[in-house]
């Protein structure tokens, strides 16, 4: 049988509320970074390079390591792209904020 998320990934692996936005945020961000060196066919190599970082931190980045970076370094990588930042948060609804405060 297949377990089904309630879409909060983390949280459904046992992280508590905090750790588990900070880990999907990176993931968030390390896919975003990802995405950059694949669509300029970078090599870990050249992408290293060009972020003016180790190899090894392209590699945990490329491979999804979310626990070996933080979000600051990686919103560091990602403003050396040009790219433009755009931020969202959606307050919770009335009942959401009722469950949370119990």
């Amino acid at each position: 049988m297949t377990d089904i998320t309630r879409g909060l990934v983390f949280e459904d692996l046992g992280f508590d509320p905090s750790e588990s936005a900070d880990l999907a945020l990176r993931a968030y961000l390390m896919a975003e970074v990802r995405t950059f060196i694949e669509s300029n066919d970078l090599t870990q190599v050249k992408a290293a390079q060009f972020f003016g970082v180790t190899q090894p931190k392209i590699s945990y980045i490329v491979n999804g390591m979310v626990e070996k970076i933080s979000s600051d370094y990686l919103v560091g990588l990602l403003a050396k792209t040009g790219g433009v930042f755009k931020y969202s948060f959606r307050q919770p609804t009335r009942k959401q904020a009722a469950q949370r405060l119990r």
